[in-house]
């Protein structure tokens, strides 16, 4: 009975201590589930952007500039890995382009000045339009001017034409009165 009894105990003992362990790893896979969650924060960025920078377990911080109203930078993402700082631009297009590490700081740039770093040319249309409407104005000005101009001189020579013309013609007037009168 007494070794009935020994084995019982035994395998209560073992069943206890596994159970114990099982309790013990939850709670070590709960901690690490919880280390792994990515501390998040959030602020205003110049150029109406907005700045979220996350850290995860590893020590990689993310840091993501969303630009709400820029027609050529949609986010820049800074990731710093082991002291090394990567950034990447994404035009709203999709297209994305990594910046050298020369370009400075594109979390406090403007999203012009990241556009061009990245090598995106600013759309030009809008400009040529402006100025092929400003032209066209001062062709039309100058063409009424230069019209002004010729109707004002041909004006002056028709005056002068006439004005000639009938000199001539009371020269002329003269002249045949002076033969016909003796």
């Amino acid at each position: 009975m007494s070794k009935t009894l020994l084995i019982v105990l035994s395998i209560a003992v073992v069943a206890l201590t596994g159970a114990g362990c099982t309790t013990t790893d939850n709670a070590n896979t709960n901690s690490n589930a919880n280390a792994t969650v990515a501390s998040d924060t959030t602020r205003p960025g110049p150029d109406q952007s907005e700045i979220t920078t996350s850290v995860d377990a590893n020590g990689v911080k993310t840091e993501t500039r969303v630009f709400h109203n820029n027609p050529r930078v949609a986010k820049v993402v800074v990731t710093t890995r082991d002291g090394k700082r990567t950034t990447t631009v994404y035009a709203p297009s999709g297209e994305t382009k990594d910046l050298k590490d020369d370009f400075g700081d594109a979390l406090s740039a403007t999203g012009n000045a990241i556009a061009e770093g990245a090598g995106w040319v600013a759309n030009k249309t809008v400009d040529v339009a402006d100025k092929t409407k400003e032209g066209v104005k001062t062709v039309g000005e100058k063409t009424g001017e230069a019209a002004k101009t010729v109707g004002e001189k041909t004006a002056a020579g028709a005056k002068t034409v006439g004005e000639k013309t009938a000199e001539g013609a009371r020269k002329a007037g003269k002249a045949i009165k002076k033969a016909v009168t003796p």
